[in-house]
């Protein structure tokens, strides 16, 4: 039986494929002094709105561009054109809920990373898919708003695994909302020991 069948491990290629083009894309970005950070959360969390407050921040300093990746719509892209001086882009991933190192390129190319000194991708929003591949970025951020729960590092752990730093969202709500501040810490750390923790109100 086992002559006349074969079994492939796509699942391995296809990462092993991404992550050789990731690490391509990175070197290539770092030769270009060009930081890419990679922003990923669960849809509603408060991403577009945590980076044009933090844009505005940092225009003065930096030359900045946005990649904004969506299944469907240039919403997130009208408002950092709207109100920031950042350069902004939107991706369409047509229908795929993530972003890989080839699909980021082809955004980098298009961005045009050269003349940047950061270039962040809002990564479509989920807390599975993105996290599964490399996109060549330099850094991954995740937020959490305090609206999911204080729980999403134990349900979602990749998420929280593969990220240098986390935002939590929305801290001005806490009140109205059952989320444990030392709990969420307690249990990201329990992922992710080197977790750099950022509680914010973006708004």
């Amino acid at each position: 039986m086992t002559d006349k069948m074969k079994i492939i491990e796509v699942k391995q290629s296809v990462f092993a494929d991404n992550d050789a083009d990731a690490e391509k894309l990175r070197k290539e970005l770092k030769s270009e002094k060009t930081f890419l950070l990679n922003l990923m959360s669960a849809p509603g969390s408060g991403k577009t709105t945590t980076l044009v407050q933090t844009i505005n921040r940092l225009e003065k300093d930096l030359k900045i561009g946005v990649m904004e990746a969506d299944i469907d719509s240039d919403v997130d892209a009208y408002t950092i054109a709207e109100r920031t001086n950042a350069k902004s882009i939107q991706l369409h991933t047509g229908g795929m809920c993530h972003l890989d190192a080839d699909m980021t390129r082809q955004g980098v190319k298009e961005l045009d990373t050269k003349d940047l000194d950061l270039a962040i991708l809002e990564n479509v929003g989920n807390l599975v898919c993105p996290a599964e591949f490399d996109t060549g970025a330099s850094m991954n951020v995740c937020i959490l708003s305090v609206p999911e729960g204080d729980d999403k590092p134990l349900k979602y752990p990749l998420m929280f695994t593969i990220c240098d730093a986390m935002i939590i969202n929305k801290i001005d709500v806490c009140d109205y909302f059952d989320f444990d501040m030392e709990k969420v810490r307690e249990y990201a750390y329990k992922r992710n020991p080197n977790l750099k923790i950022f509680p914010i109100s973006a708004k």
